[in-house]
């Protein structure tokens, strides 16, 4: 890997980190499930025309989306989200399709194409002379961070990505094809204006820090710090404990979100748990320290090449949290410039986690289930929310990915096919009850 700091010098500076049991680094011990954690349902206001993988949609495949607030007109905000290999699709309050940005094509037949997996918004950028907002993206597929000024009346998108941005973690083509590119992606601006994106890497527990900066009109990036998060970990009995991966593959992030008024960034390792880290002046500051750990965290499990999947070995320890893997997106509800809530995709049990956002205390169990109006969210990747209030939405309004959108779509063959799409909800399912 060609990151800018050293791995044998940030291998070493984890050491205690791996040997150190979790318990130790936590804010709290994890919490298990009780009688108190009552499950509430709720139903989605509307949703988003599916996606799915029809050669002529390009291979779509809805992930993450995230929220433009119109501050002239509040009812022209629209919904960003990713669609993989279909790009972006930009929706307005009411769920309707108002513009698709394709991915960009690969360079060459042998090389991947463009992938859209993670996007957030920079507001107040300097381009060209002009202050603008953007939509910024993780393409996976060629492991660049692509941006989309976003026009101030019609909320539309246009690429001003510079011509030739770097790879954010390959060092080379080679290495963009084995995949192993950036995934899970957040942004944040310093009190100094200074814009930042926060970029995971696919298949490991790398995690990148990117400047963006403007060139000739265009946005490229660099990046100014990296880190690896750990793999292994001590259980609280003595023994020590790695997730169970495929054969070449380490315990990976996506979700992520920076809470500014705090400095601090939340990141979800999916088979791991929930984690918070200090934000330096460009830099990352300190060591991750966990908030929430996985149910599954501490069952030993090991693959089995022949079933192409992890299984089992012995009885669960007990040394789990609440979320039920993977842990997926992750959001913040503001209410406040420190008062709020941070939402967490549980994926596994098709649910969501909220924790007050001042003291990380485990505030409300969800699930989005099917209502009227739309199917509920079900293996749910990502998810953003903001506390402005939107007609219709009258505390704010929170979108989730639905990795499981019914009905049923077949295709040529008669053989059901992957459906995703979004479902809006008023965000006053995240308020303080």
């Amino acid at each position: 890997m060609n990151l800018t700091r050293p791995l044998p010098l940030l291998a070493a500076s984890l050491a205690s980190i791996l040997l150190v049991p979790v318990p130790a680094y936590a804010d709290r011990p994890a919490t298990r499930p009780t009688g108190s954690d009552r499950l509430v349902e709720v139903r989605p206001a509307l949703e988003t025309p599916p996606v799915f993988d029809d050669d002529a949609g390009g291979n779509g495949d809805a992930d993450d989306p995230a929220i433009w607030v119109n501050r002239r007109d509040r009812s022209r905000s629209v919904v960003i989200g990713t669609a993989k290999n279909a790009g972006l699709q930009v929706f307005d309050l009411h769920g309707r399709l108002v513009q698709t940005v394709p991915a960009p094509a690969a360079p060459t037949d042998a090389d991947e194409p463009g992938r859209f997996n993670n996007v957030d918004i920079v507001r107040g950028f300097s381009l060209g002379g002009r202050t603008v907002d953007l939509a910024v993206v993780s393409d996976r597929g060629r492991d660049q961070i692509r941006s989309y000024a976003i026009n101030a009346r019609t909320g539309r998108l246009s690429d001003v990505t510079a011509a030739h941005v770097p790879f954010a973690f390959s060092a080379d083509q080679a290495q963009v094809n084995d995949q192993e590119t950036v995934y899970g992606l957040t942004t944040y601006v310093d009190p100094d204006g200074t814009a930042y994106a926060v970029g995971t890497r696919r298949h490991t527990s790398d995690l990148g820090l990117f400047r963006l900066v403007a060139r000739h009109g265009r946005v490229s990036y660099r990046r100014v710090d990296t880190l690896t998060f750990p793999s292994t970990f001590r259980l609280p009995d003595g023994g020590s404990w790695s997730p169970c991966e495929d054969p070449g593959e380490g315990p990976q992030l996506e979700g992520l979100v920076v809470d500014p008024a705090k400095r601090t960034l939340y990141a979800a390792q999916e088979d791991v748990g929930l984690w918070r880290l200090r934000l330096g002046h460009g830099r990352f500051a300190g060591v991750p320290r966990n908030v929430e750990r996985t149910q599954e965290f501490g069952v030993p499990a090991v693959y089995d090449p022949a079933a192409e999947e992890c299984a089992v070995t012995g009885p669960d320890p007990g040394f789990g949290g609440r979320i039920a893997a993977d842990v997926e997106g992750l959001t913040i509800y503001a209410t406040g410039r420190r008062s709020g809530t941070l939402l967490v995709s549980s994926q596994g049990d098709n649910t969501f986690y909220t924790y007050d956002r001042r003291t990380l205390a485990p505030l409300r169990h969800f699930a989005v289930v099917d209502g009227p109006a739309a199917d509920g969210s079900s293996d749910c990747d990502g998810a953003a929310t903001v506390a402005t209030p939107l007609p219709g939405y009258p505390h704010g309004l929170l979108v989730v990915q639905d990795g499981d959108d019914t009905p049923v779509v077949l295709d040529g063959e008669g053989e059901a096919r992957t459906v995703t799409n979004f479902k809006f909800l008023d965000a006053g399912v995240l308020r303080h009850r």
